[in-house]
């Protein structure tokens, strides 16, 4: 009788275990995703906060210089080039209006993933700094639309004579591609942005009376 007990005990045992392992292993894979699911959150809170400050920012110098007070763009080049980092921020609703990939220089060694900023004519680099958006004029490129960019900081202020304006360009995407980068050359120090946002943005920009703020920072 005992050894009919134990045989049925260890029976049981042998039935239950995967079942016990696979409901351990499927609550160790929720616990993870969990884990994931807010660290990304996190991170996008943050990046957004960061965003905003800069925006925050932006509104201040826009107001005392007399700017468009309804948009302007923001660039960080901190981002990965895979991701968004070129976004045209509405001040009246504090958010996010458009947002694309967005190209850096090529120039003085930079890479894929790390850019290198000059001011120097003939560098093929992005220069830090607040511009003026200028005048709408033809491109070669993407919607064969280009803005004239003024900057105004002694990072960028020989901008307009390195012919430094804000296009697109059709090959880069209208969507993220992280972990992938946006591939060097596409930019000689433009931004160089997606053909659907930078329709937007043209609309936008035909629009306002007032000149717009471009910042680009890291």
């Amino acid at each position: 009788m005992q050894k009919n007990l134990w045989s049925v005990l260890i029976f049981i045992a042998l039935t239950l275990f995967p079942f016990v392992m696979c409901s351990q292993k499927g609550k160790e894979n929720t616990d993870n995703a969990t884990i994931e699911i807010n660290a990304k959150l996190a991170e996008e809170q943050a990046a957004f906060a960061r965003l905003k400050a800069k925006a925050d920012t932006a509104k201040v110098f826009c107001k005392a210089k007399e700017f468009d007070l309804q948009h302007c763009i923001l660039i960080d080049f901190s981002i990965h080039s895979g991701k968004n980092r070129f976004y045209v921020w509405d001040f009246e609703n504090d958010t996010i209006k458009y947002q694309s990939l967005c190209c850096h220089g090529y120039g003085q060694e930079s890479t894929q993933s790390k850019p290198v900023f000059s001011n120097v004519e003939g560098s093929y680099c992005s220069s830090l700094g607040k511009y003026k958006i200028g005048a709408r004029s033809y491109s070669n490129w993407g919607i064969n639309v280009h803005y004239k960019m003024h900057g105004l900081d002694k990072t960028n202020n020989n901008s307009f004579k390195r012919w430094i304006v804000l296009h697109s360009h059709t090959p880069v995407p209208s969507h993220e591609i992280h972990p992938q980068h946006l591939p060097l050359g596409w930019s000689q120090g433009c931004p160089v942005i997606n053909d659907d946002i930078m329709r937007k943005v043209d609309a936008l920009l035909k629009a306002t009376k007032k000149p717009m703020l471009l910042w680009v920072y890291n």
